[in-house]
């Protein structure tokens, strides 16, 4: 197993029940975009409930930063300034950066003619910051329990103290999304999330190692820019309603027939 980067990659048999593991989880996505009644409108909060999100979501920013200063301070005083910087280059954060900016000008340009000014800002902001999270979710879960190297005394409290603020980061992230009044659940943004499991699926069967080889660099680029592109399918403009067949005109109802009188009563 490589212990290049910051977490273990899978080997053996932990490939293959994880690679199975994500694809079924992307079967189950596919066909509940395949049977589920879409789309689905987001439930906007009133003010109370929007405080409390933007509340949430702030708070778990801070505990984030003061958790990951316990463990920076934890990694330095066991291994010191030189494992620090030997960590690799991040080659993916510019795909990243360049993704985020793209999916807030797609946003609001698409919102054009449905929203006002204020209302596209913030739904081209939660859609570029959430976007990410879609990716990361998932992916901390995977490498949750191998992040190298393990930190003393107590290496599992230590991830805790970093991964459960993040993840509590990731959830509010995704919360804010129900801030914008045009997110709704398509089938598109099923298919597109399953898309991902699926490319996470074949990332598995090589390791699901840190993306400092050219397939896990190209994998996780794939998978990153499908977490955006199922961002986005939330945002997808409204399909007018089909026109209704036209009614036909009073006037050209069709009138009773008239009965002759007979031919003995006629007078």
């Amino acid at each position: 197993m490589t212990q290049y980067g910051t977490w273990v990659s899978y080997g053996g048999d932990a490939r293959i029940w994880l690679a199975t593991g994500l694809l079924a989880v992307a079967g189950g996505v596919t066909l509940a975009g395949i049977r589920l009644p879409l789309p689905v409108h987001a439930t906007r909060p009133g003010p109370a409930g929007r405080a409390a999100m933007i509340v949430a979501w702030a708070a778990s920013i801070v505990a984030f930063l003061v958790g990951l200063t316990i463990y920076v301070r934890q990694y330095i005083h066991a291994y010191g300034l030189t494992v620090v910087k030997a960590t690799p280059k991040d080659s993916i954060a510019p795909v990243t950066f360049t993704a985020v900016v793209v999916t807030f000008f797609v946003i609001f340009f698409v919102s054009r003619g449905s929203l006002g000014f204020g209302a596209r800002l913030v739904s081209g902001a939660v859609g570029a910051i959430a976007a990410p999270m879609i990716f990361e979710l998932p992916f901390d879960l995977i490498v949750l329990a191998r992040t190298y190297p393990s930190i003393p005394p107590d290496p599992a409290l230590s991830r805790a103290v970093f991964f459960v603020p993040l993840f509590l980061i990731e959830i509010t992230t995704l919360l804010l999304l129900r801030l914008s009044p045009m997110v709704r659940l398509t089938r598109a943004t099923f298919f597109s999330f399953a898309l991902m499991l699926g490319v996470f699926a074949v990332w598995a069967l090589s390791g699901f190692g840190y993306p400092s080889a050219p397939l896990p660099i190209a994998l996780n680029m794939v998978s990153k820019i499908l977490a955006f592109v199922t961002a986005l399918t939330l945002f997808l403009p409204r399909r007018p309603a089909p026109q209704q067949a036209p009614q036909p005109d009073s006037n050209e109802q069709a009138q009773p027939a008239e009965v002759s009188a007979p031919a003995g009563a006629q007078r």
